[in-house]
């Protein structure tokens, strides 16, 4: 049974999205404020986070933050009444895994869950993927490219995992968007590119490589 927990300030959508959670099969547990929320989500083994932007205490997006430092694993999806596209951008950049806006249809939000929930259940089935002097771990999730075992955030996880299935093809950045984000148009924004910069930074520039204004290739190292 997947253990999920949800953050939100509004007693009725909490409300709601609890129970509706429960009827699916999942173990709920809920926090209303951005603190208590954060010490529950470092202190407990949840398989998913649903967190609103918006909370007392501390802002929604400074829990992602903090997560993304201390459980870089930790799968995120966050709830906003912010529509606009600067703000999405901004959050998926941040690191978290989806981003529904509110007001929220009940079946999109349980198919949303599914996805992620299915997303994590396949990389942690998957085999050891080794290429070149790359080892990537799907059980652990992380990589090795010679010097240890680094840990890697859900989404460069997926994204080097799409790329070292394909080593020496090029993938669009179109591609990478609908594999990796699920986004089957263009967001109008550089997500992609940001990923790619923090993969580099972890493991060096000579791993993935650019194919300007087209997208990137898996070297192979």
């Amino acid at each position: 049974m997947a253990k999920i927990l949800v953050i939100d300030d509004e007693p009725r959508i909490l409300d709601f999205v609890a129970r509706a959670l429960t009827s699916a099969g999942y173990a709920v547990s809920t926090r209303s404020d951005g603190l208590s929320g954060l010490d529950a989500a470092m202190e407990g083994s949840f398989d998913l986070v649903i967190l609103d932007l918006r909370l007392p205490g501390i802002s929604g997006e400074a829990v992602l933050a903090k997560l993304r430092v201390e459980r870089p694993r930790q799968a995120v999806i966050m709830l906003s009444g912010l529509s606009d596209v600067a703000d999405k951008v901004r959050l998926l950049n941040l690191g978290a895994d989806d981003y529904i806006t509110k007001p929220f249809a009940l079946p999109e939000l349980l198919a949303r869950v599914v996805a992620r929930l299915r997303a994590l259940g396949e990389q942690a089935d998957g085999p050891v993927l080794e290429v070149g002097r790359v080892v990537l771990d799907h059980k652990r999730r992380t990589v090795d490219v010679g010097t240890g075992p680094v840990q890697l955030t859900d989404r460069e996880f997926r994204l080097l995992s799409e790329l070292m299935r394909r080593p020496g093809v090029v993938c669009t950045r179109e591609e990478l968007l609908a594999e990796v984000w699920g986004y089957w148009f263009d967001p109008g924004s550089n997500v992609v590119d940001v990923v790619v910069r923090r993969l580099r930074r972890k493991l060096g520039d000579g791993l993935v490589l650019t194919v300007r204004n087209v997208g990137y290739v898996f070297s192979g190292g």
